[in-house]
């Protein structure tokens, strides 16, 4: 299980896992990481922690995401 972090950098914004030296993607605009992120965490357990520009975590993203109660139920 990983923690990723969409941050901002002095170029754009990074996807970057926690401890890691290199960015596992870049882009010019966070809505551009965020766009992709599902198809990303497709086969990855783990959070993703979104944060804002000044650096604070605004949102925390979690994969694979939790199953709603009816889905659960169904089957």
């Amino acid at each position: 299980m990983g923690c990723y972090h969409i941050s901002p950098t002095d170029k754009g914004w990074e996807l970057r896992k926690e401890g890691a030296t290199r960015p596992s993607k870049t882009a010019s605009e966070r809505s551009e990481l965020l766009d992709c992120i599902g198809n990303f965490m497709q086969n990855r357990a783990g959070t993703v922690k979104v944060h804002s520009e000044d650096g604070s975590v605004e949102q925390e993203l979690r994969y694979p995401p939790a199953r709603r109660f009816h889905d659960q139920a169904s089957g």
